[in-house]
């Protein structure tokens, strides 16, 4: 019996699995359409965590994959994907994009290319959080009124090494890679590999 135990194992985990992947794609789906996302085909494993505001804009393009939980991407530093939308702001990602534990906090506008790939524990943000005055940041609405705010863009086949944060006012350019564990403050253009904390400028690409 004990010879046997690991293919029976294997074949329990495999139907645990597709039924599994089933009904969090269901689930999935409802989270989506209940926040008003305009999305097309989806592939997920887990359940993200999505809020888009009553006037948010949430746009999702075709053949879109995400990653939530171990099995999607057994990288280390697991979570749910975060698609958070603020009032009058926006999240635009294009086509063929996939995404693993990724947090995309919009404020304003975060957009997003296509064939886009975002590695584990991306996050991406187009807001400071919190007033960069000590005095401001005591009141709560003083602080929410006086937080930077930019738009930040992803170009097309731009791939984000896991682990990596893009702040507020940046634009990727098409092609280009940011390297794992970078911390991106400032536009990168296109066809070029950056990295580091803060990212600097590493090699251009040859594109063919």
């Amino acid at each position: 019996m004990k010879k046997y135990f690991p293919l029976i194992f294997k074949s329990l985990r495999f139907i645990l699995r597709y039924v599994t992947k089933k009904l969090h794609y269901i689930a999935c789906r409802i989270i989506l359409y209940g926040n008003g996302v305009d999305c097309k085909r989806i592939v997920t494993y887990g359940i993200p965590f999505v809020s888009v505001a009553q006037k948010g804009k949430c746009v999702i393009g075709d053949n879109f994959t995400m990653n939530n939980n171990t099995r999607g991407n057994p990288i280390g530093r697991v979570n749910r994907c975060i698609l958070f939308v603020d009032n009058g702001a926006e999240l635009i990602i294009g086509n063929n994009v996939g995404m693993s534990a990724t947090a995309l906090v919009a404020q304003t506008s975060i957009r997003i290319g296509d064939n886009v790939k975002i590695g584990g524990g991306v996050c991406i943000y187009d807001t400071d959080f919190h007033s960069l005055d000590p005095e401001m940041r005591k009141d709560i609405a003083r602080d929410r009124i006086n937080t930077n705010n930019k738009p930040v863009v992803i170009g097309d086949n731009v791939f984000i090494g896991a682990h990596s944060t893009i702040l507020k006012g940046v634009t990727v350019g098409n092609n280009s890679i940011i390297g794992a564990c970078s911390v991106v403050t400032k536009s990168i253009p296109e066809n070029e590999i950056w990295g580091g904390n803060p990212a600097k400028f590493i090699k251009k690409i040859t594109v063919e």
